[in-house]
């Protein structure tokens, strides 16, 4: 096995490993019928969040050297829009993503009780939008990687 293709096989392993919790983390708060349930689902919540960190880092790194290894793909248009559309998306988190979800985070730390709190609706619906987003971007990365169509 060449570097490069070492670097081809990681580059798919991080996309399995750091965008399949990536989808799953919407679903995995959503379907909390309590207050006890849903802190617990965000903790397992944030727990796949270090997956996509990790993944999506290594999405990057691998991308970039294969990149830096195969000159020729910084001028085949899928690469290049699967970069800036990732770059997009990796900017979804300090612009979009935080700003929403850490009133949520203290909103749940100091709720009492076992009923979700009202404001956690409209909050997480905000939330959740630009959570959709994100994830309709990486389905289009994705699509990008596997047809190479342009």
């Amino acid at each position: 096995m060449s570097f490069y293709e070492l670097l081809i096989f990681i580059h798919i392993f991080s996309a399995i490993v750091g965008m399949g919790p990536g989808f799953m983390m919407i679903l995995t708060v959503s379907k909390a019928s309590n207050l006890t349930e849903l802190k617990h689902s965000y903790r397992i919540r944030n727990q796949l969040h270090i997956f996509t960190m990790v993944g999506g880092t290594l999405l990057l790194i691998t991308g970039l050297l294969m990149g830096a290894i195969n000159n020729s793909l910084f001028h085949q248009g899928w690469y290049v829009t699967s970069l800036v559309l990732f770059l997009i998306a990796l900017a979804f988190g300090p612009l979009l993503l935080s700003p929403r979800s850490k009133p949520i985070k203290q909103l749940l730390k100091s709720a009492e009780g076992e009923e979700i709190p009202a404001e956690y609706e409209e909050m997480s619906k905000k939330l959740f939008f630009f959570e959709r987003l994100e994830n309709l971007i990486f389905l289009v990365i994705i699509v990008l990687m596997i047809l190479k169509p342009f």
